[in-house]
């Protein structure tokens, strides 16, 4: 199947239940099932192009992680946090009746994937990580921390597009065809008529929170599951990228499973792998 079939599946916070969105892709009974998980403010279209290709091999699962996207939101923003994520997922695997899935995870999708890949029993065969690793670059945090609760909305879908082309900038080269689509899988318009993120702003909260002493625990605890990660890891960094620094990335090569190291040129932070270079590089891990 070449095109998407738009699915949900009901979830529980500590607050209630909320819907979770997601896209399949291939035949809904195939085994051989592929969970790609986006970034912090990005939506599961971002994998329309890679699921493509791989839909004929996998059964591909795009969710859009709750407060993005198609997803319900939380009462309790404070649960905007990857346990609630992990949780999330779990429920989404048993829907699906996948016992052994590989992942593919950018930015906070791999956070996800990490989380998952940690636990005792997890289902994870392969991982791909896209640019992130358990250190977080404290000065891109703070640069995605600040702009992720704005309330900015714009008269004209072209204003708003715009905006999303220059703040992701470091998403690298792409024609102007492929930046309208990177822009409209994340814009709507609202009863007001302007164009605003497709987002809980209120994701921002647990940046906002977010002390020193916490962000150390937070490492370590990270540090703690990427060692104890036993499936063949696939680490992608964007050769420019400020999140994802170059001594993480080498050191997630000595440590834990021992990530194999791609980095792509040109690109910060994050590859966005709608290219046909950048998904065979996927390609080739996951199905050689």
């Amino acid at each position: 199947m070449t095109e998407a079939v738009l699915k949900s599946v009901q979830c529980i916070s500590p607050t209630g239940l909320h819907s979770m969105a997601y896209k399949e892709w291939g035949d809904p009974r195939n085994p051989d099932v592929l969970v790609c998980v986006h970034g912090v403010t990005r939506v599961a279209d971002d994998f329309d192009r890679m699921a493509r290709e791989l839909c004929d091999t996998y059964r591909v699962v795009c969710p859009d992680v709750v407060g993005r996207g198609r997803s319900g939101r939380l009462l309790d923003p404070r649960n905007y946090a990857i346990p609630q994520y992990i949780s999330d997922m779990v429920t989404l695997l048993a829907r699906l009746d996948a016992e052994i899935i590989d992942w593919f995870g950018t930015s906070m999708g791999g956070l996800i994937g990490m989380g998952l890949a940690s636990l005792p029993g997890n289902p994870i065969r392969k991982l791909v990580l896209n640019d992130i690793g358990p250190s977080i670059n404290g000065a891109a945090l703070a640069r995605i921390g600040e702009y992720i609760g704005q309330d900015v909305r714009f008269d004209s879908f072209e204003e708003a597009a715009q905006y999303i082309r220059t703040i992701s900038a470091s998403f690298g080269s792409h024609s102007d065809e492929e930046w309208r689509k990177l822009a409209a899988d994340v814009l709507r318009q609202g009863s007001d008529g302007k164009w605003g993120r497709h987002y809980d702003l209120a994701l921002a909260t647990p940046f906002k929170q977010m002390t020193p002493e916490a962000a150390g625990m937070a490492e370590q605890m990270l540090w703690a599951a990427y060692d104890a990660i036993r499936c063949p890891t696939l680490l992608v960094r964007g050769e420019h990228s400020d999140l994802l620094l170059p001594e993480v990335a080498q050191a997630m090569t000595q440590r834990g499973p021992k990530a194999q190291l791609v980095e792509m040129p040109d690109v910060g932070h994050a590859p966005t792998f709608m290219h046909a270079d950048q998904i065979e590089v996927a390609k080739k891990f996951l199905l050689g």
